[in-house]
């Protein structure tokens, strides 16, 4: 995943937008419900999913390099308070983030990718999509929901995510995704989901 050439911002809306619906549908009595996120409840997905929003909207302004902005224990009070809400705010604030002009070519710090790691602002971008293309699953598999994206949202992200190298790497903590699921998909979507470690037929247990 060197580069991008596309504008993904139209589909990174909708793929969020979506992910703010699923999780319109959390109330706080479902925040300890087991997630497809081994080891997280719903209350630490959320968590994550917001901080993160917080963070690549702070990379879009120029303020990635802070450490701060990515510390999801700036956030976990308030998803616990309002899950719905606290999220919500984050999505439009990365969302607004993004839509500025001349992002595409902003150089976005983003530490969890290492000491000093940069990346276009394109590419960060498609990172972000991957992401919350494959979160908003998650929150609707938590709750027992039914989740899809548009055809074409799908058609962007599965090449993205097929880039993204299996192997080893994806056992250490430093990994965002577990190791690929080696398992036949009926669908593109269940093809993504199975490359970043989800199991489409995960069920609460």
């Amino acid at each position: 995943m060197h580069t991008i050439e596309t504008d993904l911002r139209p589909l990174h809306r909708v793929a969020v937008l979506r992910c703010v619906t699923a999780v319109d549908a959390v109330g706080i009595s479902d925040l300890d419900r087991p997630t497809p996120c081994a080891e997280w409840t719903l209350a630490d997905l959320l968590a994550h999913m917001t901080v993160q929003h917080r963070g690549f909207a702070a990379a879009a302004r120029g303020r990635g390099a802070d450490e701060a902005v990515w510390d999801v224990a700036t956030v976990a009070d308030a998803v616990r308070a309002d899950p719905a809400g606290t999220y919500t705010a984050a999505a439009h604030d990365v969302l607004d983030a993004f839509a500025a002009d001349g992002v595409m070519e902003t150089t976005f710090a983003l530490p969890e990718f290492g000491p000093d790691a940069t990346f276009p602002g394109a590419l960060a971008i498609g990172f972000h999509l991957v992401d919350y293309a494959v979160h908003g699953w998650d929150v609707a598999a938590s709750l027992g929901a039914s989740y899809e994206l548009p055809a074409d949202v799908i058609a962007a992200v599965l090449p993205l995510v097929l880039a993204i190298p299996d192997g080893d790497f994806r056992d250490t903590p430093a990994s965002p995704f577990d190791r690929a699921v080696d398992h036949s998909a009926a669908t593109d979507f269940e093809k993504v989901l199975l490359h970043l470690g989800r199991r489409p037929d995960w069920r609460q247990p």
